[in-house]
C-alpha cells in the first residue's frame, strides 16, 4: 500500500482528531480523552518549541555563510532580497488587514470568550502592565528590542526570537567576510548542525499527524464542556478564520502576483502559471519547497527561459526565504487566536507580527511544515504561549 503524503495524514488526523472529540461529547469520554489523548498533543507543542530556537539560529547562519557568490551577484542580490521580503511583507499585510475585519473570534458568543480568556490566562502570559508598557514605549522602541545584550539570555526564552535572528544575521555576514579558509571550521560545524536539527525537525514532523488528532480532540472537549452545541460554534469561527486565510492567499495568486508580473516583467500571467504549473503540483504534494527547487529550476529554464546563472542564485535563495503564504497564515491565526481570547493586540503589537513573521520566514527551513514550528515563534513574540 502506497504511503500517504505527510499532508494527507496531517489532514487525516485532524479529522479523526474532531470525529473522536465529538463522540467524547455524546458518550462522556472527557476524563479518559483529557488523561490518555491530551498529553501526546502536549508533548508534540513541547517538541515544536524545543526545535524552534536552535532551528532558526542554526540554519540562518548557515544560509547566509553560503552566499559567498554575492559579491558578483550584488545587484541581482539586493534586488531579489528587497522582492522577497517585499512580497512577504505584503502577504502579511493583506492578511492582518482581512483578518481585522472578518474577526473569526466574533463567532463565538462573549460567554465563550470570556471562558477562554480566564481558561487560559495563566498560559497566555498576557499582563495588563506589559501590555501598557508596550503602548507607552517610543516608536523606535521595538527595533531597539531587536539588538540583544546578551545572546546567552536571549536564547532561553522563544519570546526573544527577534534577537536571536539578529545576532544569527550579523553572524552569518561576519562569516562572509572572514577570510574563507579561517572559518572552515565554523562553516563546518554550522552546515552539519543544520542537517542534523532538520533531520531532527523530520522526525517530529513524522508524528505530527498524531500530535494534530490529540490537540484537535482535546480542543473540542476544552471548549465544549459537556454542550456538543458549543463545538459547532467553534467549528463556525474556525471556518471564518480558514476562509480569511484562503481569501488572502487568493488575493496574493490572482491580483498581487499578477500586478508585479505585468508591471516588472513582459511574461504573461497565464504563460507563466502553465510553465511552472509541474513545480506547483509538485509543492502541493511535498508542502516542502526544497523538494521542488529541482523541479522550479527545470521549469523557469526550460520553459520560461531564465538563464541558469540568475536561476541557480535566485531560487534557492528563495527556497530559503521567501515564504509568503506561511508568514500571512501565521499573522493571520495569531491575531485571530487573540481575538478567540478577547486579547486586543495593538498597533505596535501587530507591527512586531509583521516583523517576527517576516524575519522568522528568512530562517525558516525549506521542509514540510516548518511554519509550524515557526508559528510558536510569532505567538510568542507578542506574549501568546
Amino acid at each position: 500500500m502506497r504511503k500517504l503524503p505527510l499532508h494527507t495524514q496531517i489532514f487525516l488526523g485532524m479529522f479523526l482528531g474532531i470525529i473522536l472529540g465529538m463522540f467524547s461529547l455524546f458518550f462522556g469520554w472527557n476524563e479518559f480523552l483529557t488523561d490518555w489523548i491530551k498529553p501526546f498533543g502536549s508533548i508534540f507543542i513541547n517538541l515544536l518549541k524545543l526545535l524552534a530556537m536552535p532551528l532558526i539560529l542554526v540554519s540562518l547562519i548557515s544560509g547566509i555563510s553560503s552566499l559567498k557568490d554575492i559579491t558578483r551577484l550584488s545587484r541581482i542580490g539586493g534586488r531579489t532580497m528587497v522582492f522577497y521580503l517585499a512580497t512577504t511583507v505584503i502577504a502579511i499585510l493583506i492578511g492582518l488587514a482581512l483578518v481585522n475585519t472578518a474577526n473569526p473570534g466574533h463567532y463565538l458568543s462573549k460567554e465563550k470568550q470570556l471562558e477562554l480568556s480566564s481558561k487560559y490566562a495563566s498560559d497566555a502570559n498576557l499582563k495588563v502592565s506589559d501590555a501598557k508598557k508596550l503602548s507607552d514605549s517610543g516608536p523606535l522602541q521595538v527595533i531597539v528590542d531587536i539588538v540583544p545584550d546578551n545572546i546567552f539570555g536571549a536564547v532561553n526564552d522563544n519570546r526573544n526570537m527577534l534577537k536571536v535572528i539578529f545576532f544569527a544575521m550579523l553572524f552569518g555576514i561576519a562569516m562572509i567576510m572572514a577570510p574563507a579558509e579561517k572559518i572552515l571550521g565554523v562553516k563546518s560545524f554550522f552546515d552539519g548542525t543544520n542537517e542534523v536539527i532538520l533531520k531532527v525537525v523530520d522526525i517530529v514532523m513524522r508524528f505530527s499527524p498524531i500530535g494534530v488528532f490529540a490537540l484537535l480532540a482535546s480542543l473540542i472537549v476544552d471548549v465544549s464542556g459537556d454542550d456538543p452545541a458549543q463545538a459547532l460554534e467553534l467549528f463556525q469561527a474556525l471556518g471564518v478564520y480558514a476562509l480569511t486565510v484562503l481569501v488572502s492567499l487568493a488575493a496574493m495568486i490572482f491580483i498581487i502576483y499578477p500586478l508585479i508580473m505585468k508591471f516588472f516583467t513582459t511574461v504573461k500571467y497565464k504563460e507563466f502559471f502553465k510553465a511552472i504549473m509541474p513545480a506547483q503540483i509538485m509543492a502541493f504534494s511535498t508542502s516542502s519547497s526544497a523538494a521542488t527547487l529541482p523541479v522550479t529550476k527545470d521549469c523557469v529554464e526550460k520553459k520560461l527561459g531564465v538563464k541558469e546563472e540568475i536561476s541557480s542564485f535566485v531560487l534557492p535563495l528563495g527556497a530559503t526565504i521567501n515564504m509568503d503564504g506561511t508568514s500571512l497564515y501565521q499573522a493571520v491565526a495569531v491575531v485571530a487566536l487573540a481575538q478567540f481570547h478577547m486579547v486586543d493586540l495593538t498597533i505596535a503589537q501587530q507591527l512586531v507580527i509583521i516583523i517576527t513573521a517576516t524575519l522568522a520566514s528568512v530562517g525558516a527551513a525549506a521542509i514540510p511544515s516548518a511554519g509550524l514550528i515557526l508559528m510558536i515563534i510569532v505567538l510568542e513574540s507578542v506574549g501568546l504561549n
